[in-house]
């Protein structure tokens, strides 16, 4: 018999008396772990910094948690977070020694605890008001998804050929203090810059990402980024997850004391392209938020519009050394 799949949308379990990963009932309103791991929070000093939530109300780090029983984090969580921890500390080449589908678990724990979070918010604003809470079917869609994916850390679940992620790890000529953070909800995409490497996680695209932007991960994959140029390749990252026009659809298959999960074509129905058309204008935009820190403007990214501003590659598609670029990180 295969263990029984948790599926929390259906009938909105968003309150604190249930684990968000299995579903069982807590002993208390207070058995709850951090979505941001403790680790992290003390290595960057993140405890009581300012996190911004959706409905522009302001939180701390250390405010955002998530429902969990002590048994599943013991078994299942913490050796995760243990294993992490370890590499990350280690940097980038035990990084890129770690099972993809961990890091996949533990960026998608940390974005389903932010959903989370953004969920009780919103039902606790929409009922102040008087109103039921609601949320686009499109986004029930992918967040539930996103928390079946998630159940493979803690039940024997089964990817049938497929990855539903797309994964980009890079090595970046970071300063020792930086915390580069960054998450688009919306797109479930997920970026971290931290110590000597940088990490992009499209976390519900069946690797169409990847499959994208393969010709310039070619280029660039075994090259040592400067800042600047990780920032630019994570801009258009987030860009295609935004293009990325499809839903994925999966099958669940329990068999014995498994669940298989396969992936329907993403093809599917319709003959359009799986990303919109690329526009520069639009991925300028992107870019300049991305480039705050160096402080470029659209006007200067779109000079030429046929060719946005680039430090990954010269006029003539060369990657560009890090070493040449003299910009502060």
């Amino acid at each position: 018999m295969s263990a029984q799949l948790y599926a929390p949308f259906e009938r909105s379990n968003f309150g604190n008396n249930r684990c968000f990963l299995s579903g069982e009932p807590l002993n208390s309103e207070e058995e709850k772990i951090q979505v941001f791991p403790t680790w992290l929070m003390s290595r960057f000093g993140l405890e009581d910094k300012p996190f911004k939530l959706l409905d522009e109300t302001m939180a701390t780090y250390k405010d955002l948690k998530l429902p969990c029983s002590v048994a599943i984090n013991d078994q299942f969580l913490e050796p995760l977070e243990d294993e992490i921890a370890v590499a990350f500390a280690q940097g980038y080449e035990a990084v890129k020694r770690l099972d993809e589908l961990k890091l996949f678990q533990w960026a998608g724990k940390m974005l389903y605890g932010i959903v989370f979070n953004e969920i009780q918010a919103g039902i606790r604003q929409q009922h102040a008001q008087g109103e039921e809470f609601n949320i686009s079917q499109s986004i029930i869609h992918k967040f539930s998804h996103l928390h079946l994916m998630l159940q493979s850390i803690n039940l024997p679940v089964v990817f049938e050929d497929f990855k539903p992620f797309s994964l980009f790890l890079f090595k970046v000529d970071n300063p020792d203090d930086i915390f580069g953070y960054r998450d688009e909800i919306n797109t479930l995409t997920f970026s971290l810059r931290i110590n000597d490497f940088g990490l992009i996680i499209c976390m519900q695209d069946n690797g169409a990402n990847a499959f994208y932007h393969r010709e310039i991960v070619e280029k660039i994959k075994d090259e040592t980024l400067h800042p600047i140029q990780f920032e630019e390749f994570c801009a258009r990252v987030f860009y295609s997850a935004y293009l990325f026009n499809r839903l994925p659809e999966y099958n669940i298959l329990p068999v014995g004391d498994k669940t298989y999960i396969e992936a329907m074509p993403l093809r599917g129905m319709s003959s359009k392209p799986l990303f919109d058309d690329w526009i520069n204008k639009t991925y300028g935009q992107v870019l300049e938020n991305f480039w705050k820190n160096w402080g470029f403007v659209l006007f200067e990214i779109i000079k030429n519009p046929e060719n946005p501003m680039s430090f990954l590659f010269d006029a003539d598609g060369r990657f560009v050394s890090a070493s040449t670029i003299e910009h502060h990180r």
